[in-house]
């Protein structure tokens, strides 16, 4: 007997296994000195499958793996701390030779004894497969609750129901590990379950259409062919990942209003003297960039006509607008970050839409939208507005989210979550002169649940538009191109 069977004996309270569970923990046992044969016979389609979990899971974060073997994704991954389940006892003895420093558990993660033998929250949970074991999976997932904070991922990665064919065909020819029995399911489906056990699916990817290299061919099919629309849905390999569903936090966030401002000195007092007090503890900053105008100047003004407001003011050391946005929440001490053009073609009066959306938890990120309701007759040019519809398509597609507006100047955030995408920031670098891609981006490689507000588009009262057609766009392509290369083609 195991000590933590002997534990659980002791304790009294050990569940049965099922028929179905003896014979899943019979199959493992027996396979489990077999496990690295079977990971090197199908090296490309492990090394794929871990080195998306790694995209999709932050450096140093604290990782739970429900059915976790012989720890080997786990350890792979490098959590600050890591712990895992296993139903196999010889799994697990394995486990804990080879990662000494993680914590592994002998016992069954359908029975809520010996889930309460794991301390603490995390960070992610991950169920690499695992859900094809299970017996009932929708209260498994609602067990791991207890091991979530409102912040908490779980991931769920299956394969494809179109592959069954060829994987029991595999598994006849002695080419894939045999694991018996296995439930029945789509990604469709897994996002259900997960609904229903109180988890919000935020994003689903679909990987590895050849989870062979073939000399490098499955590779590059991999990359340039399997990410693409009408085709990733044909890839062995998915992935969902959920967060708990949405709670109203105990009490109303601060925030701060970062106003990033060149040659806009004619908007200045009236994005203060139209913007709505909407929470307790509101901070203005404005970010003057090199203004010709008096802009800078006239923010202080500002400042000094309106002691009742906190209001900043700095200068940029850089140039661009992303610059300057990083200068400000840099700066920022709000629990909650918007962003507010100085050209206020967004009306400061939207705002509290915007933090109604964040601080009441139904979204982690909130993003505006100028294509929904019809527009001021001069908000937008023509061209403008087509370049922007196709833009939205395409990021759509290539973060999974979808998208109506991508170039919307008002974006909202946690302050704890923007800390967490500068942290991150070297897996894009800095690349983003605009500051909307740099937070898209870091928004989605952190597995948050965006959300679009949707806004009246409105005329400028006050200078003239900074965009340039024809070179931002040409920037926005070289944009495409780069998120391809970061978020699909790997």
């Amino acid at each position: 007997m195991t000590v933590d069977a002997f534990e659980k004996a002791m304790a009294g309270d050990e569940q049965p296994l099922t028929p179905r569970q003896e014979s899943v923990r019979t199959l493992f046992d027996r396979l489990a000195a077999e496990r690295d044969r079977w990971v090197e016979r199908n090296r490309a389609f492990h090394e794929a499958d871990r080195a998306y979990l790694r995209f999709l899971i932050p450096e140093n974060a604290s990782v739970l793996e429900i059915g976790c073997g012989t720890g080997d994704t786990l350890a792979f991954l490098q959590p600050s701390r890591g712990a895992g389940i296993d139903i196999s006892p010889a799994m697990i003895e394995q486990a804990r030779q080879r990662h000494p420093g993680l914590e592994f558990h002998t016992g069954n993660a359908e029975d809520p004894a010996d889930l309460a033998r794991i301390d603490g929250r995390f960070d992610v949970i991950l169920l690499s497969d695992t859900v094809g074991f299970l017996d009932d999976i929708e209260e498994t997932l609602r067990h791991l609750h207890r091991f979530a904070t409102p912040r908490t991922r779980i991931i769920v990665s299956y394969h494809s129901r179109l592959w069954e064919p060829v994987l029991g065909l595999a598994e006849t020819l002695g080419l894939k590990m045999p694991q018996g029995q296995l439930n029945w399911l789509s990604s469709t489906d897994i996002a259900g379950l997960l609904t229903l056990a109180g988890w919000q699916p935020v994003k689903r990817e679909w990987r590895q259409l050849v989870p062979r290299r073939l000399f490098g061919l499955g590779t590059l099919i991999n990359r340039s062919v399997a990410p693409l629309p009408g085709i990733r849905k044909l890839c062995l390999r998915n992935y969902v990942v959920a967060r708990p569903a949405a709670q109203a936090p105990a009490k109303q966030p601060s925030c701060t209003v970062l106003v990033p401002c060149r040659n806009e000195r004619g908007n200045i007092e009236n994005a203060v003297r139209r913007l709505p007090r909407f929470c307790p503890d509101l901070e203005v900053i404005y970010v003057e960039g090199n203004s010709k105008d008096n802009t800078y100047e006239e923010c202080l003004r500002v400042q000094a006509a309106y002691p009742d407001w906190d209001i900043k003011v700095m200068k940029q050391p850089g140039k661009g607008k992303g610059d300057a946005v990083r200068t400000g929440f840099a700066a920022a001490r709000g629990d909650i970050l918007m962003i507010l053009d100085a050209d206020l073609t967004v009306p400061p009066e939207s705002l509290p839409k915007f933090y109604r959306a964040i601080a009441s938890g139904q979204g982690e990120f909130i993003n505006g939208t100028r294509l929904v309701y019809p527009m001021a007759d001069q908000a937008m040019r023509f061209l403008n507005w087509i370049a922007n519809r196709a833009f939205a398509r395409i990021f759509s597609f290539l973060l999974n989210t979808r998208f109506t507006d991508t170039l919307c100047g008002t974006k909202v955030l946690w302050k704890r979550d923007y800390d967490q995408i500068v942290a991150n920031r070297h897996y894009f670098g800095d690349f983003d002169p605009f500051g909307d891609f740099d937070l898209i981006f870091g928004a989605s490689k952190l597995n948050l649940e965006i959300v679009e507000v949707p806004i009246r588009y409105a005329d400028r009262s006050y200078g003239e538009t900074q965009i340039s057609r024809f070179s931002h766009g040409w920037l926005l392509l070289r944009m495409v191109l780069f998120a391809w290369k970061k978020l699909k083609a790997f």
